[in-house]
């Protein structure tokens, strides 16, 4: 009776302020409407009275952890699931909990981070393989005109890449987390350079050398698993794509320095990367960061792009252009989404229910994050810092217009 009187009142007080197409059904089979509508578009189900606690503070780390947990179930279309959590939170969140946003620090040692990097990217090739592109990029895609599919918006984001950072044949391109190599595969293919990748990912490593080999390029392509701070030599070109989230906001202006010390006098460098859209670089607000830290990106931290900026000056780079992918990463985590919903029921048979899960609302949800600005992304080329104006060009048209 203490919790049907509490919930009753916590779903009045959701219909005054959001009035949301969602249902509420107990494990007694009571059911409460969030809002004034016929037709609820969304169904949560509360399999036991152990999900309330977490139910009745619905910020996204508890709405989260009590789905993947298997306390509460959801039934509708994913989109109108995550819009109705994120609806959710913001009405009831107290206003502390929606305008404070954590900003945590971790260590971030070579141990912790590659224990973090093979948590998260070690899960199997064979379950990323189901929801990525054919060529398995897992990083924002590039969308010049906005109808590609992914696999060809992939190719183009690469290409747009090492077009920006004037890659030539003959250069030496070093790729701080390589991935599955798909990168410096088409940089020695179609550029003709030598190249260089390092991933702490023993998945991604196999992988990316075996494919590697099988392109016949083992004379062009070095695949290592390596940390990026011992890294030694000199690079032509030197790109970062999705990598940065793991440095640490306090070790960005050593990671940059890095960066510059790998670097040719005349070098060129392009970090790409997700930022926090909070001026302060604190996580996803409503409990998203929480989430993500505890259950997909362990110790992942966000800056914002400005302090991101700062920390490539303060290790001596110079920022020479700066572009907002945002939009595009919104697409490419919906197109995700989409082949993670397709391919759900083999999904399920390569991993347990609590992983299939946490992947599902993760994908889904930084859609949403990415389409309404909670978060963003930006990819930054950068040089060494005090050379010469006269070597800058004097318009971005090389960019889009490839000569060799």
């Amino acid at each position: 009776m203490f919790w049907e009187k509490k919930i009753a009142r916590w779903v009045d007080e959701v219909r005054n302020k959001a009035n949301l197409p969602a249902r509420l059904v107990l494990w007694s089979g009571q059911q409460y409407d969030f809002g004034h509508f016929a037709a609820p578009h969304v169904t949560l189900k509360v399999n036991s009275a152990s999900a309330l606690p977490l139910l009745l503070d619905p910020s996204l780390d508890n709405l989260g952890e009590a789905y993947i947990k298997g306390k509460i179930d959801i039934e509708g279309r994913l989109a109108d699931i995550i819009d109705i959590s994120f609806s959710l939170a913001r009405s009831t969140v107290t206003k502390a909990g929606k305008l404070t946003r954590a900003r945590r620090y971790f260590t971030h040692s070579k141990s912790t981070d590659k224990k973090a990097i093979q948590y998260h990217y070690d899960v199997s090739n064979e379950f990323y393989k189901l929801w990525l592109d054919e060529n398995m990029v897992y990083s924002c895609a590039y969308f010049e005109h906005g109808d590609e599919d992914l696999a060809t918006a992939q190719l183009k984001k690469i290409d747009h890449i090492l077009t920006k950072i004037g890659l030539q044949p003959g250069q030496r391109l070093l790729d701080i987390g390589c991935g599955w190599g798909a990168l410096v595969l088409r940089a020695a293919q179609k550029f003709g350079a030598r190249c260089v990748g390092v991933t702490l990912s023993q998945n991604q490593f196999d992988l990316a050398t075996a494919r590697v080999k099988a392109a016949g390029l083992e004379d062009r392509i070095e695949i290592r698993l390596q940390d990026y701070r011992d890294i030694a030599g000199q690079f032509d070109r030197i790109t970062s794509v999705g990598m940065f989230e793991h440095v640490g906001r306090k070790k960005l202006p050593e990671y940059f320095q890095k960066v510059h010390d790998l670097l040719v006098d005349d070098g060129v460098a392009m970090n790409h990367g997700i930022t926090s859209s909070d001026a302060d670089s604190g996580e996803t607000a409503l409990g998203g960061g929480e989430f993500i830290d505890r259950y997909v990106f362990p110790d992942g931290e966000l800056p914002h792009i400005s302090l991101a900026l700062e920390a490539a000056q303060r290790g001596g780079l110079e920022a020479v252009d700066v572009e907002s992918l945002r939009r595009h990463y919104a697409h490419t985590l919906d197109l995700w989404a989409e082949n993670f919903e397709a391919r759900a029921h083999e999904a399920k048979k390569l991993v347990e229910d609590e992983k299939f899960r946490i992947w599902r609302v993760y994908l889904a949800g930084c859609a949403y994050a990415f389409e309404h600005d909670d978060v963003s992304i930006y990819q930054i080329v950068c040089r060494k810092a005090g050379r010469s104006a006269a070597t800058l060009p004097w318009s971005r048209r090389y960019m889009y217009e490839r000569t060799l």
